[in-house]
């Protein structure tokens, strides 16, 4: 069996998937991948980094390598900051968190928590949470293969999804306050990238925002997407500029239409990989994002953005 067929093998009829991971990342594990007969059946191991030790790979000890593997080699965090099964205290009982990453200046607090063990995403959500009220950790993952969601601990009620994480030269300051133009939201396009729908993320947003607020949730949340799409319409100069920039570098036609650019792609990662090299030092910042404002704060900032577009709109609340 190719070490490819034993990954596939792992996986059948698990919740896990490996969309999230390059072909590279997966190649790298693969050649990790080592086989003992165990009771006469050939089981797959892996050399753990973290634990440095063999480690039988099932579902959830796969991703976790996969991801393992990002920190060490994407995110450039020291082996020596990463922790796997990290014991948290819940008064009397203890749970192990899957990955945690220590933070450098206390390096016995947590500083990101990434959770792999349930593979639907409030399930993981609402352990996150738990972890991270517990141990005070700023920061947040979660992932099955398949989608990953990154989330600030803003306080014990309230987790803003953001981008992405900092690397280990990075804070997070830097993620919430990076310029973010339309080419970024090309690259971090949660719809095509995280694989969620736009069903998931009003879900989302309705459970951790609007729950309990006394509001019409459709109404709200009507208004947040008419924001949102007339900041992107602010960049059109910028999305026409992209389309050239396209239709000079592939061989598919791409037609002057009022079709997006995306549609004539085959696939997100090609899309993600021609747009990666495009400069975009004279694009316009975009403005609907919360870059580490305070909820008044943000809210007028929405509120003006909102505006701008319908003079008589209602406000947000």
């Amino acid at each position: 069996m190719t070490q490819s067929d034993i990954i596939q093998t792992i996986l059948r009829d698990s919740n896990y998937h490996l969309d999230r991971f390059t072909n590279t990342e997966i190649q790298a594990l693969q050649e990790e991948i080592l086989t003992q007969t165990i009771k006469s059946k050939e089981t797959p191991f892996i050399r753990c980094p973290i634990r440095s030790k063999a480690i039988q790979l099932k579902p959830e000890e796969l991703i976790r390598q996969l991801y393992a593997a990002r920190l060490l080699n994407g995110y450039r965090y020291p082996k020596e900051r990463i922790r796997f099964e990290h014991l948290v205290n819940f008064g009397r009982e203890r749970k192990r968190a899957d990955i945690v990453i220590l933070d450098k200046d206390r390096p016995d607090t947590p500083y990101i928590i990434v959770e792999v063990k349930k593979p639907k995403l409030q399930d993981g959500k609402d352990q996150l949470r738990s972890y991270c009220n517990a141990t005070g950790a700023p920061i947040a993952v979660w992932t099955n293969g398949q989608q990953i969601s990154h989330y600030h601990r803003k306080d014990p009620n309230y987790f803003e999804e953001i981008t992405d994480i900092p690397n280990a030269d990075q804070t997070l300051a830097d993620i919430l306050n990076e310029r973010f133009t339309l080419k970024d939201l090309i690259l971090k396009d949660k719809l095509a990238a995280e694989r969620k729908s736009l069903k998931d993320i009003i879900l989302e947003l309705e459970d951790e925002v609007l729950a309990n607020a006394g509001v019409d949730v459709f109404e709200e949340v009507f208004k947040l997407i008419f924001t949102k799409l007339y900041d992107e319409f602010k960049s059109q100069d910028d999305k026409m500029f992209i389309s050239r920039l396209l239709r000079q570098s592939i061989n598919t036609a791409i037609q002057e239409t009022d079709q997006d650019y995306e549609v004539k792609y085959p696939d997100y990662e090609m899309l993600k990989k021609a747009v990666e090299d495009i400069n975009d030092d004279d694009f316009r910042t975009m403005e609907f994002r919360n870059t580490g404002q305070t909820d008044s704060e943000l809210k007028t900032k929405i509120q003006h953005l909102l505006r701008k577009n319908n003079r008589l709109g209602p406000q947000v609340r």
